[in-house]
């Protein structure tokens, strides 16, 4: 039987996942699929047959929706890649930057990502979000109070810190904490303990641990993260530290010093709302991070994908304004 409630099909595809939707006009989910087909890992980097398995059952009896697809499947290494808009931007502008392409059982519309590009009067630095600019779009058509003036923080591989102002992107920063974190794990030798332990830290050594990172890396000083680091390794030598939590103190090092240089727009603009974008278990991290540096009643939003990609697609006239 059609399900003719049925106004949008959205997919978040990312690097690591495809995430599919049939959603109706309020944007509730009516049918989803949830595959580990990221752009790196989809089978035989077909992204045409990947997407008809998932949405093929759905244009069986949905011929004539339109779909819409954000993430990095619009990026170099996608299948199409999608020109950056730049920054300052709000979702008008995004929805005019989506192009159109063939899959061989429709026509799927992809999300730009957006770019900074240098400002010398700022410091600015280029930097770019794919994926992230969707979610932020969510959040500000939902969450009025945000949209007007904040600080939208997305913890990951790549944290992105974005400033919202009067319902526009209007700059951001990346910061490669995650990364680093797996890098220094795996390839340094600051990682080595913990590699070479046959045994985990509990649960409470292990917060204790974090803690007494995070505390480091704001009480740093001039010494900053590069000379804070080597720390990990001379506190399991000094038995100041257990092989079995350090990663967690090295987590804390590295997420401490994320905050404490981001959190300095929120000294120079007070008037700014900070919340939380992402995995419930990365954010608690944050906000544990945040508590250290005076920053309380941080908001936390799971995911804001599904508002995002629905309100997209009323500013490109993809379905009705509600």
């Amino acid at each position: 039987m059609t399900d003719t409630s049925a106004r949008l099909i959205a997919l978040d595809w990312g690097t690591s996942t495809l995430r599919a939707w049939l959603l109706d006009e309020r944007g509730q989910i009516l049918d989803q699929r949830h595959e580990p087909w990221g752009i790196l890992q989809t089978p035989e980097g077909d992204f045409a047959r990947a997407y008809q398995t998932v949405v093929g059952p759905w244009r069986e009896t949905h011929p004539e929706l339109p779909a819409l697809a954000c993430g990095m499947i619009g990026s170099r290494g996608g299948w199409q890649e999608v020109p950056y808009v730049a920054a300052p931007v709000d979702a008008g502008a995004i929805a005019n930057g989506l192009i159109e392409i063939e899959t061989g059982i429709d026509r799927l519309s992809l999300v730009p990502g957006v770019m900074q590009h240098s400002d010398a009067t700022t410091g600015a630095l280029p930097n770019v979000m794919r994926g992230e600019e969707t979610q932020l779009i969510g959040v500000m058509a939902h969450q009025p109070e945000l949209a007007q003036a904040s600080l939208l923080v997305m913890p990951g591989t790549h944290s992105k810190w974005a400033r919202i102002e009067h319902e526009r992107l209007t700059g951001f920063t990346t910061h490669m904490t995650g990364e680093l974190y797996a890098v220094l794990r795996e390839h340094s030798i600051l990682g080595r303990p913990a590699r070479e332990c046959q045994e985990d830290a509990s649960q409470a050594a292990s917060l204790a641990a974090f803690d007494e990172g995070l505390a480091n890396a704001r009480d740093a000083g001039s010494a900053g993260l590069s000379g804070q680091l080597f720390s990990v390794r001379s506190r399991v030598l000094a038995d100041e530290l257990s092989p079995a939590a350090s990663l967690a103190y090295l987590s804390g090092l590295l997420i401490g010093e994320e905050v404490r240089s981001a959190t300095v727009a929120l000294e120079a603009q007070s008037r700014l709302k900070l919340a939380l974008i992402g995995d419930d278990a990365l954010c608690q991290r944050y906000t544990r991070a945040l508590s250290y540096f005076d920053y309380a009643d941080v908001q936390t939003i799971s995911d804001a994908s599904i508002s995002g990609l629905m309100t997209i697609a009323r500013h490109a006239g993809l379905i009705e304004p509600v």
